[in-house]
């Protein structure tokens, strides 16, 4: 409650927690008038639009074979819920409501779900107790355990409870699996990450785009992905001083004149928005995106990419990027995130801290074919390989009698 006591004070200055609030009121009676007409709910939740992409291939898989389950989809966050609200993948969009008793109880009552499926780092101690005690599963999906996380520390009381409510977690990694069952958890499965299904799936389904294969034209082009100031910065240095070396595309994070104005204004070159281009535009050296979903699509014309975040709170999906055979370049705060790791031990991937380090790994990229050729196979080599985790947890929910208290 005071959680969202701060959310509400917050709204009155910031627009994202305005919409927090706006977007749940009168949750209760526009639940009841979608869910009444469903039938055998299953319900999913996401914090964000990056835990959506977790969710989504499990979604679809579901939607694709047991098209007798409605699919209900949450979001804590407004950057999930504005960008999704409208998906045909699930029956009905909405925010998740302040985790209160009374809110939880409510929300439960008024779904019903047979299953509930919670994505990566979802712990919500109020609805998940409300479907632990109505003895209905409640599963983890693509979660990832550390050490220094709350469930594994002295003051983590309340958080093990939570995951004794568990039904069954499936989860990325080893190390994972090996803290839940340290901790008395024998309910684990090891599926891996199903990002990987997803950005699987965006290879064989992506739709070409027309104004990116014109821009390009015959030369190779580098495309800096969630990019935020602080990669901007290092990567414009380059550009401005070696324009002619690829053609240039910029997907900001945070598409807002704000942002954008402050990149326009950092390259000494030709750029355009997406928004306004034109055939007239071809000759220009940058390409600014500045829409919302085109992104992974985009990768396909990369030849080099850059994901932003590395220089803040951490990366963004590089796995949209590799599943192209793309090699993909990296700020320093990637430590908690297992395919950069990985990526970085085949060559797939590259680290740079400062504008030297980019500007070598961008020449000798570049510059030699056969180092190359071989960061573009491990790249989507890695991605192929780690596909399937939504298969294992479909057949898991849906193919066996599951106790949600084992």
């Amino acid at each position: 409650r005071s959680y969202t006591a701060l959310i509400r004070i917050a709204s009155l200055f910031n627009s994202k927690a305005g919409a927090w609030i706006k977007g749940r009121s009168g949750w209760e009676d526009k639940l009841a008038e979608s869910a009444g007409g469903m039938s055998r709910i299953i319900w999913f939740h996401c914090a964000s639009l990056g835990e959506f992409e977790q969710g989504r291939p499990v979604m679809e898989l579901i939607r694709e074979r047991y098209p007798e389950y409605s699919i209900v989809l949450t979001f804590f966050s407004p950057s999930g819920y504005e960008i999704r609200k409208g998906w045909k993948g699930a029956d009905y969009v909405c925010y998740l409501p302040a985790d209160t008793p009374g809110n939880a109880r409510k929300f439960v009552s008024v779904l019903k779900p047979e299953k509930a499926f919670f994505i990566k780092y979802e712990f919500w101690y109020n609805y998940i107790n409300e479907l632990y005690k109505r003895e209905i599963p409640v599963y983890l999906v693509s979660g990832i355990f550390r050490q220094d996380q709350p469930f594994f520390r002295w003051y983590g009381g309340l958080f093990r409870k939570m995951q004794g409510m568990y039904s069954h977690f499936f989860v990325q990694d080893e190390n994972s699996r090996l803290l839940l069952n340290k901790s008395g958890y024998v309910n684990v499965t090891v599926t891996g990450d199903t990002r990987f299904d997803r950005v699987k799936k965006i290879t064989e389904s992506a739709e070409p785009v027309p104004a990116i294969e014109e821009f390009a034209g015959n030369e190779k082009v580098f495309i800096a992905g969630s990019s935020w100031e602080d990669d901007e910065k290092i990567i414009t240095g380059y550009i401005n001083r070696n324009p002619g070396r690829m053609k240039w595309i910029f997907a900001p994070h945070e598409v807002n004149e704000g942002h954008i104005g402050r990149l326009v204004k950092m390259l000494k070159v030709s750029s355009v928005r997406f928004s306004e281009y034109t055939p007239a535009h071809a000759s220009a050296r940058v390409l600014i995106i500045d829409t919302v979903g085109l992104l992974s699509s985009a990768y396909r014309y990369a030849y080099i990419a850059a994901i932003g975040g590395g220089f803040g709170k951490g990366i963004h999906n590089i796995l949209e990027a590799a599943c192209w055979g793309v090699p993909v370049l990296f700020g320093p705060n990637h430590t908690k995130f297992r395919e950069a790791a990985d990526l970085l031990k085949l060559e797939g991937a590259y680290c740079f801290t400062d504008y030297d380090q980019f500007a070598g790994i961008t020449e000798l990229l570049l510059s030699n074919t056969g180092i190359y050729e071989n960061s573009s196979a491990e790249a989507a080599g890695y991605v192929m390989r780690n596909a399937g985790a939504s298969e294992k947890i479909a057949e898991f929910c849906f193919n066996k009698v599951v106790n949600n208290r084992t």
